[in-house]
């Protein structure tokens, strides 16, 4: 700590991340898998130690008004605890993407040109709420021969401490350096805005949570943002739809588990379909404990639901509410899509083969889904083991973000002697 002290705490660590990544990044993957599987046997050993930790941020988040969606996220118990071990141990037995060749040529002047995979070198981690980011950030940095940078929020500050704890002193007993893991303890504003522009420290920032937040990381920061999005999801329910299927995937793309980026916010409704089922959707929803905004078409039908707004098209509301839109045609479905829709994760239920493709071909989103759920957009379900985010922009990574999405690529040029004319 008293080196910590004579050079303040932010700019420390990100120099300990800085060397740790050289020699990370020559480690061998039976060295990294064999801190994977030590790091997640340590979790399970301190899972007491943990809890305890989280019980703290719980208790004081409750103190400060925090809503239940948000408390969802924030807290651990022995099952999410072991499901964050379950992760590491799947990402080791993964196949190591590093030294992976692309693609190799020879020119006509005999030059041979190879391109690989590499470490990026040290990715700056910026996430709220969430302690099991904690885990698969570290995991899926170290798996790729990174360092990891980690700027949590205040609200799970002893959590991530007590697992960052964990973590290094599983680190300690490997062949990786400790230091490849570190946390940013100050979590104030100020020292938030100074960590976006360690340009030279961090290679890579990586938002996860909040549209403020990546709309905040974005706008501040200087090192290049690999960016995360906010969650406007939608379920189109076409005239097509079966409704035992229909009512049953918006069921659980809205309630499975409401507080997560790849929840449903809206589900778009065909006119016909909803004249004869409508009733039957919405008192599903209903029984669920959802609350309805209801488009002003159909207002008169359900005279005790709320009114849909056109800021409800456009709200992200992690929480059980959900938009009901009517629309007359499949373009219209698509239009409202891509209009409100944040580029996340999109789902047509339709038994019209024709409906499907044109929904594929003009839905703007990472992920599209036909009769399945949008709660499958996620790194574990995608047999990516973990993922650092789900990125809704079209440069380096679209989608679950697994390990490939943390590397960058080097060319190697084998020569014999010759010389540009």
């Amino acid at each position: 700590m008293n080196d910590i002290i004579k050079e303040n705490e932010l700019v420390y660590k990100a120099k300990q991340a800085r060397t740790a990544a050289q020699s990370l990044a020559a480690k061998s993957t039976e060295q990294k898998n064999n801190a994977l599987r030590t790091i997640a046997a340590n979790l399970r050993a301190k899972t007491a130690m943990i809890l305890s930790a989280n019980q703290i941020d719980i208790e004081r988040a409750k103190r400060n008004g925090m809503n239940e969606s948000l408390l969802d996220r924030l807290m651990l118990n022995t099952d999410r605890i072991d499901s964050m071990a379950n992760a590491l141990e799947h990402l080791a037995d993964l196949p190591d993407p590093i030294g992976d060749e692309l693609e190799s040529w020879e020119r006509p002047n005999g030059l041979h040109i190879k391109k690989i995979r590499v470490p990026i070198g040290v990715v700056g981690m910026v996430y709220e709420a969430r302690p099991n980011v904690t885990v698969d950030a570290a995991g899926l940095c170290l798996k790729t021969g990174n360092a990891v940078y980690l700027r949590g929020s205040a609200s799970a500050l002893d959590s991530n401490k007590a697992i960052v704890s964990v973590i290094r002193e599983a680190l300690n007993n490997s062949d990786l350096p400790e230091n490849s893991v570190q946390l940013l303890e100050d979590t104030s504003h100020e020292t938030a805005n100074e960590f976006f522009r360690l340009n030279g420290m961090i290679d890579v920032l990586i938002p996860r949570g909040s549209s403020r937040l990546i709309k905040t990381v974005i706008q501040q920061a200087s090192i290049p943002v690999l960016e995360t999005g906010a969650g406007n999801c939608h379920v189109f329910i076409d005239e097509t739809a079966k409704p035992e299927m229909a009512i049953s995937i918006v069921l659980n793309s809205k309630t499975q588990r409401p507080s997560v980026c790849n929840t449903i916010e809206t589900v778009i409704v065909h006119d016909h379909w909803f004249s004869t089922y409508g009733h039957a959707l919405i008192d599903a929803l209903r029984t669920a404990q959802v609350a309805c905004r209801i488009d002003p078409i159909v207002a008169d039908l359900f005279p005790d639901l709320q009114v849909a707004t056109e800021q409800d098209w456009a709200t992200e509301y992690l929480d059980k509410i959900i938009a009901v839109k009517i629309v007359k045609t499949i373009d219209e479905a698509i239009s409202h899509i891509n209009k409100y829709g944040t580029q996340h994760s999109e789902s047509i239920i339709s038994e019209d083969k024709q409906h499907v493709a044109r929904f594929f071909q003009f839905v703007d989103a990472s992920t599209l889904y036909h009769n399945a759920s949008t709660r499958f957009t996620d790194g574990e379900e995608f047999g990516f083991g973990a993922e650092i985010g789900i990125s809704t922009q079209k440069l380096h990574a679209r989608g679950p973000m697994g390990l490939v999405a943390l590397t960058s690529i080097k060319y190697l040029v084998e020569g014999n002697g010759q010389i540009r004319k």
